[in-house]
């Protein structure tokens, strides 16, 4: 497969998956209201607490990440060749260039966060400044303005928010049946009911999954893209061949909140075990064999 067929292929996938979230917060909400009231307020409660939740994502999401990863912004004449490929890579791209941040960890790794080009961030490790050649770099970095080009990072916000919101509603949802039952069952029947317990069990299981799936396909994206981008594919094949044999895969800031941001799973010496549809990133030696086979 080609890189513009790579890239159609994954944006198609992506909204659909992302369709998905949307049928289940509506019917959430439906149910929740046909049970405790009426089923068009249940709408517009799932709705404005989508809205609340987007609005915080939205304005201070970047923030929030940068706290918790401990990046510092980088600075001449210490980072000048980071600044000037970043920069370089971002004309190429036709973006101004994000803000630019190190984390001080050994490991190799980066990511890119932001509402929009014009409000974006990357974040490289002092791992992956030093320890990958010219190449290497510019194709890791290449990946993450590919985020940013293709505005997966706000895709992502969008998908983690609305997964804390099916989650909110399902929990809410779930509790309500054995704080109010007896005016639950005036107000529906039994079949509803057990529709909505079922949800309420099933829904947060089922919308991470989602997550993940999204996630790794908009990392799929970016690969095709950066390669695209740099034109020279083996650029970031070599470094995510580094980054798979990294003896310190860690990065010790990360958490499950920021893990699906990173070039790649930042926790996944804990998962060794972990089904790959739990896992926030494809399996990377197929996203080394699709980088070599372009």
């Amino acid at each position: 497969m080609d890189i513009y067929n790579e890239i159609s292929t994954n944006k198609r996938n992506s909204f659909l998956l992302i369709s998905l979230f949307f049928a289940v917060i509506i019917l959430l909400g439906f149910i929740f209201g046909y049970i405790f009231f009426d089923p068009y307020l249940g709408l517009f409660f799932a709705f404005f607490i989508s809205l609340i939740f987007t609005l915080v994502s939205y304005y201070s999401g970047d923030k929030m990440i940068l706290a918790m990863t401990g990046a510092k912004e980088a600075r001449k004449p210490e980072h000048t060749y980071l600044i000037n490929t970043v920069e370089g890579l971002s004309i190429a791209a036709g973006l101004p260039t994000p803000r630019i941040y190190v984390i001080n960890d050994s490991a190799i790794n980066a990511f890119a966060s932001g509402r929009s080009p014009e409000h974006s961030i990357v974040a490289v490790t002092s791992g992956a400044i030093g320890r990958l050649n010219r190449e290497e770099l510019e194709g890791v970095i290449a990946h993450e303005i590919s985020h940013i080009k293709n505005y997966d990072v706000r895709f992502m916000m969008l998908v983690a928010t609305l997964v804390g919101i099916t989650v909110l509603i399902s929990d809410m949802l779930l509790r309500s049946f054995f704080w109010s039952r007896g005016d639950r069952e005036n107000k529906a029947n039994t079949f509803i009911i057990v529709i909505g317990l079922v949800l309420a069990i099933l829904t947060p299981i089922i919308v991470q999954l989602i997550k993940f799936a999204i996630s790794r396909k908009r990392e799929f994206l970016a690969d095709a893209s950066g390669a695209l981008l740099t034109r020279y594919p083996p650029g970031l094949a070599s470094a995510l061949k580094k980054i798979r044999d990294d003896k310190e895969p860690v990065v010790e800031v990360a958490n499950r909140a920021t893990a699906h941001l990173f070039i790649e799973n930042p926790l996944r010496h804990f998962k060794k075990h972990t089904s790959n549809i739990f896992s926030t990133h494809p399996e990377i030696n197929e996203r080394i064999r699709r980088l070599e086979s372009m």
